[in-house]
C-alpha cells in the first residue's frame, strides 16, 4: 500500500496558470468561460477524490455540498466562483493529500457615467458657470484603468487647469471623477469614460459617452394617483409616472417592493397597467426616473386591493366580576373581527333581531375596541336584562365596494351560552400507531356556543408536521398520514377564545406512540475466518418500539437453525466453529410483534479479492519481434483472516495460459509477476484468483493494452502518466497555442507543438516573474520496469531509448536536464542528458541509450536562466526497449549539450 498524491492539472480555457510569491498556483479564466481542474491522484488503493472551496462564495451550495469526482468542470464560471479550490486525495493510507490552486475570474462590466453638482452650488440654471463633477464606474478584475476623453482628445490634468481627475474615497467598485470647475464654453461638449484591462484574456476595452449642454438637468417626476390607492379585487388600475424635467431625457422603470412585478402588469411610456387586479398584487409600486444627472427620481404608490376573510366573534364575561357565564344584572361583551385590507377601512354594523342597533345606557357599540386586537368592534351590554336576551348580529363591510359583506350570528341567552368542557375519550390518552400508517388524536369539545380546538406540540420547539405551531380543528379531531417516529411525542389541544365564549382556555394532552420494527446493527457484515476456528455473530438491538422483543431466530442459506436456543431479550449472538460445510449467508431475525429487522451476514473462509496495484507502470514495447511486456502488480486483502494462502492462479485469455504462483503474501505487500511475449496491437484481460487451503476466492481481472501511440505527445490531460515532482520549485505547464497566454513574452517559447498544430498540447516551463534564476521544474514518467534478466551478447543490463523532442528559444535559456532515476532500496538519480543555452526557434530531436539496472523513471528538469525570456518546452517523449535507431540528433557542432552514460 501506498499513501495518496495528488497533483492539480487544468485542461479547461484559462487565460494563464502561473505561480504566485507563495509558490501558488494561479488558474486565471475569463468570466462566463468553462472552468476545468483535474485531480491526478497516486496510490494504493486509488485514492477517493474531494473538491472543497475558500475563499469568495462561489457556491454557498458547492461549499456545503463537497464534489466527489477528479474532475471539476465549472460552465460559464462567474465571478463570485472565483477563490482557492481544494483537491483532497485519501486512500486510508497515511495522510491525506491536499494541493490547492486559486482560480481568478478576470471580467470588464461596462462602465457607468453620472453627473453631479453640489446642492450649494444649484441656483437659476443646473449648469451654468458651475462647478460639474462627472463620475464613472465599473466592476472590473483586473483593475481596470480610466481614460477621459473631450470629444475625440484624451484630457490631461496637468494641460488643463480646469480639470481634475481623481479617486474619490468610500466608492463601490472603481471610480474615477472628471471635476469640470466653473464651466466654460468648451466644457460643453461630449465626455467619453474608457476603461480597460489591458486586454488580459482577450477582454476588449469599454466606454461609455455623455453630452453635456447647457440644458443638463437632472430628473423630476409627478405621479397620477395617490401616494395611497385602494380598489376592488377584478378592477383595471392605471399608474402613469410623468416626467416633468429631465435632460437628456429620462429612463422610466416600475418596479414592486418586495416582489417582482405582477404577471398581468404592462409597462408602456412610464405607466403601469394591472389588469383585474386580486389582494396578491397588493404592495408598494416604485417609479424611477434616470438619466445619470444628478440623483434618480423617485415615487412610490402603496396600492391595497380591498379583501375581508375569517370573520370571528367573542362572547366576553363580566371580567370585573372574574365570571365564565352570562348572568343577569352583569356586563357581557360581543366582539367582532374580521381579517381584511385595508384593516382601518372595514365598517361594522350590529343588529339586535334584525333591528339596528344604535348607542344607549345599555348597548354602546365600539368601532374599534382597545381592548380587542386592532380592527375589532365591539358591543357591550350593560347591566344585562331579560330583555337583552336575543340573536345579535354584526355584518362587515366596506362602504361603496364591491367586496361582498360578512355576517355572524349569535343568539345570547342564559341557556344557550354555557362554557366548554374538553375531555380526552377513555382509552385516548395514548394513541399507538405503526410507523407509515395513520394515526386520529381526539379531544371532545362540548359547550355553547362550541368553539373550534386548537392542536400544537407540547414541547414548545416543536412544530406540528405541517410546519404550523398551531393546527385548528372544528371537531377536536387532528388526523397525522404517514406517521413517522419522529412525530412521536405529547400533542396539547385547547380551546379556542374566538367562535365562543373569551373565557381561559381548556386543555387536555394526547400521548402518540409511534412503533417501529427493532433497529439492528450491523444491517450486514462479511466475516472471513479460517476453517475450524470459532466464530461469533452478533446482533445489536439499538433501539425498538416496542422494546420487548418478541422471537429472535437464526438462519443459515434459507434454512433456519433449530437447535438454537436464544434468550430474546438480550443482543443476540451465535457461535459455531467454521469448516468447509458451513460457509454460507446467516440472517438473525429479530422481531418485537410490530415489524421484523434482520443482520445478515456473509460468513466465508474464502480470502478477499486481490487488489491491482493502481500505480502499476506502462507496458514496455520490445522493438525487436514487434512484442511488449507487462508487469502486473497486486496486493492481497487481509491475507491473514483467512486460511493460509498458498497460490496465486492468474489466468490471460488470447494466450489461453494459466499460471500457479506460490506465495505467502503479507500484508500491504506488493507482488508481482511479468507477463512476457506479449503481441502488439493485441489486448488481453489478465484475472487473479487467490487459492488457500481450503478453497478459492473470486477473480478481478485487468485488461492490457498497448497503445500504438506509445509516443506521448501529452494531448491527454492526464499527461500519460507523468507527474510533477513535489521536491522542486514550480511545476511544468500543459499548453497549446489556443491556450497560450495572448501577453506572453514572444521572443521565447514555442509557437506551437512539434507536429506544427493549433490544437497539439506540449510541456513547457514559464520563465516569467516570480520565477528567479536556478529555479526547477521537474517532471515525472511513470515507473518503467526492466523485464529482461540480460542485455544481447550476454550484457548485464537490457538497453533502452529514450527519444524527445525539446524547444529552447530565449537569451536567458538555463538548463534542460534529463536524469533515470532507479528505483531499489533507495531512488537513484543519475544524470544521462543536459543542454543549455539558445537553441533557435525549431522544435529538436534527441536521442539517448542507457542501460538501467532495475525499474526506473525518466525526469525532465528545466533550470530557469536569468531572465524570463527563458521558456523550455518538451514534446513527443517515449522510452523503448532496445538502443535507438539514431545515436544522437543533437550532437551538431557547437551546441553546449552533454549525454552521459
Amino acid at each position: 500500500m501506498t499513501p495518496a498524491n495528488a497533483q492539480i492539472a487544468h485542461s479547461g480555457q484559462a487565460c494563464v496558470v502561473k505561480e504566485d510569491n507563495i509558490s501558488e498556483r494561479i488558474y486565471t479564466i475569463r468570466e462566463g468561460d468553462r472552468l476545468e481542474l483535474q485531480c491526478l491522484v497516486k496510490g494504493h488503493p486509488r485514492p477517493q477524490v474531494r473538491w472543497t472551496k475558500t475563499a469568495g462564495s462561489a457556491s454557498d451550495k458547492f461549499q456545503e455540498t463537497s464534489i466527489y469526482n477528479e474532475t471539476l468542470r465549472i460552465e460559464g464560471i462567474q465571478r463570485v466562483q472565483g477563490g482557492r479550490y481544494y483537491c483532497k486525495a485519501d486512500n486510508g493510507v497515511g495522510v491525506a493529500a491536499i494541493k490547492s490552486i486559486r482560480v481568478d475570474v478576470q471580467y470588464l462590466d461596462k462602465p457607468v457615467l453620472t453627473v453631479h453638482q453640489t446642492i450649494s452650488d444649484v441656483r437659476g440654471s443646473y449648469y451654468q458657470e458651475k462647478t460639474v463633477f462627472l463620475r464613472c464606474t465599473v466592476n472590473s478584475n483586473p483593475p481596470a484603468r480610466f481614460i477621459w476623453k473631450r470629444g475625440t482628445t484624451p484630457i490631461e490634468q496637468s494641460k488643463d487647469t480646469g480639470v481634475d481627475i481623481y479617486e474619490p474615497l468610500y466608492t463601490q467598485g472603481e471610480t474615477k471623477v472628471l471635476k469640470l470647475k466653473n464651466l466654460r464654453p468648451k466644457d460643453f461638449a461630449n465626455y467619453t469614460c474608457q476603461v480597460s484591462v489591458r486586454n488580459v484574456c482577450d477582454i476588449p476595452d469599454n466606454s461609455v459617452t455623455f453630452q453635456l449642454t447647457n440644458a443638463t438637468t437632472p430628473p423630476a417626476l409627478r405621479l397620477s394617483v395617490n401616494e395611497t390607492l385602494v380598489v376592488d379585487p377584478g378592477k383595471d388600475v392605471t399608474l402613469s409616472c410623468e416626467v416633468t424635467a429631465g435632460f437628456p431625457k429620462p429612463t422610466v422603470t416600475w418596479s414592486r417592493t418586495p416582489n417582482a412585478l405582477p404577471r398581468n402588469s404592462r409597462v408602456r411610456d412610464g405607466t403601469l397597467t394591472l389588469r383585474s387586479v386580486t389582494p396578491t398584487d397588493s404592495g408598494f409600486y416604485n417609479c424611477t426616473a434616470v438619466n445619470n444627472v444628478g440623483n434618480p427620481a423617485k415615487r412610490n404608490v402603496n396600492l391595497i386591493i380591498r379583501s375581508m376573510s375569517n370573520l370571528t366573534f367573542q362572547i366576553t364575561p363580566d371580567s370585573n366580576k372574574d365570571s365564565e357565564s352570562i348572568q343577569m344584572g352583569r356586563d357581557l361583551k360581543l366582539s367582532c373581527h374580521v381579517d381584511a385590507q385595508p384593516q382601518d377601512k372595514v365598517n361594522y354594523t350590529w343588529y339586535k333581531n334584525a333591528a339596528p342597533i344604535y348607542n344607549s345606557e345599555s348597548l354602546i357599540v365600539l368601532r374599534s375596541d382597545p381592548d380587542m386586537a386592532p380592527g375589532t368592534s365591539s358591543l357591550e351590554i350593560v347591566d344585562m336584562k331579560f330583555r337583552d336576551q336575543a340573536t345579535y348580529s354584526c355584518v362587515a363591510n366596506f362602504p361603496a365596494s364591491t367586496v361582498p359583506e360578512l355576517r355572524m350570528d349569535v343568539n345570547i341567552t342564559q341557556s344557550s351560552v354555557t362554557p366548554p368542557i374538553l375531555t380526552v375519550p377513555a382509552g385516548g390518552q395514548v394513541v399507538s400507531v405503526r410507523e407509515g400508517g395513520t394515526a386520529e388524536l381526539v379531544c371532545l369539545v362540548d359547550g355553547k356556543p362550541r368553539p373550534p380546538v386548537l392542536w400544537s406540540r407540547a414541547d414548545k420547539d416543536l412544530a406540528m408536521p405541517t410546519g404550523e405551531w398551531a393546527v385548528e380543528t372544528r371537531d377536536g379531531r387532528l388526523r397525522l398520514t404517514s406517521v413517522t417516529r419522529d412525530l412521536m411525542g405529547a400533542y396539547r389541544c385547547q380551546t379556542a377564545t374566538y367562535n365562543g365564549l373569551n373565557i381561559k382556555p381548556r386543555q387536555a394532552q394526547v400521548q402518540l406512540n409511534v412503533q417501529y420494527a427493532p433497529v439492528l446493527d450491523p444491517v450486514f457484515q462479511d466475516v472471513r475466518s479460517p476453517n475450524y476456528q470459532l466464530v461469533t455473530l452478533r446482533c445489536v438491538i439499538q433501539k425498538s418500539n416496542p422494546a420487548r422483543v418478541t422471537s429472535v431466530r437464526w438462519v443459515r442459506n434459507g434454512e433456519p437453525l433449530s437447535s438454537l436456543t436464544t434468550d430474546p431479550q438480550e443482543n443476540p449472538q451465535l457461535k459455531f466453529k467454521l469448516d468447509p460445510g458451513n460457509n454460507g449467508t446467516y440472517e438473525c431475525r429479530v422481531s418485537n410483534g410490530v415489524g421484523t429487522s434482520t443482520c445478515t451476514f456473509n460468513v466465508t473462509s474464502r480470502p478477499y479479492n486481490a487488489e491491482f496495484y493502481y500505480d502499476t507502470p506502462n507496458p514496455i514495447r520490445i522493438l525487436k519481434g514487434n512484442n511488449y511486456s507487462y508487469q502486473l502488480q497486486w496486493t492481497q486483502r487481509e491475507p491473514q483472516a483467512t486460511d493460509p494462502h498458498t497460490h496465486t492462479s492468474k489466468h490471460i485469455n488470447k494466450h489461453n495460459s494459466k499460471w500457479r504462483k506460490p506465495c505467502m503474501p503479507v500484508k500491504g505487500a506488493l507482488m508481482s509477476f511479468t507477463l512476457n511475449d506479449l503481441k502488439i496491437p493485441l489486448s488481453y484481460e489478465v484475472r487473479l484468483s487467490p487459492i488457500t487451503t481450503y478453497s478459492t476466492g473470486d477473480y478481478v481481472s485487468r485488461n492490457i493494452k498497448y497503445s500504438e501511440h506509445h509516443v506521448c505527445g501529452f494531448e491527454d490531460e492526464r499527461i500519460c502518466g507523468f507527474s510533477q515532482d513535489r521536491s522542486d520549485n514550480f511545476d511544468w505547464t500543459r499548453q497549446n497555442y489556443l491556450t497560450q497566454n495572448p501577453k506572453r513574452s514572444s521572443n521565447t517559447g514555442p509557437e506551437m507543438d512539434r507536429s506544427g498544430t493549433k490544437e497539439g498540447y506540449y510541456m513547457y516551463i514559464e520563465a516569467s516573474r516570480p520565477r528567479v534564476a536556478d529555479d526547477a521544474a521537474r517532471l515525472l514518467s511513470p515507473l518503467y520496469n526492466v523485464t529482461a534478466a540480460r542485455g544481447p551478447k550476454g550484457s548485464g543490463r537490457v538497453p533502452h531509448c529514450i527519444s524527445f523532442f525539446y524547444h529552447m528559444k530565449g537569451k536567458h535559456i538555463g538548463y534542460l536536464n534529463v536524469w533515470m532515476r532507479v528505483k531499489g532500496i533507495a531512488s537513484v538519480d543519475n544524470l544521462v542528458w543536459s543542454l543549455k543555452g539558445n537553441q533557435s526557434s525549431d522544435w529538436k530531436q534527441a536521442n539517448i541509450n542507457f542501460n538501467p539496472s532495475g525499474p526506473f523513471q525518466v525526469m525532465f528538469e528545466a533550470i530557469r536562466g536569468s531572465g524570463y525570456e527563458g521558456d523550455i518546452a518538451i514534446d513527443d517523449v517515449s522510452v523503448t526497449k532496445g538502443k535507438c535507431k539514431q545515436e544522437n540528433s543533437v550532437s551538431n557542432t557547437g551546441m553546449h549539450v552533454r549525454i552521459l552514460p
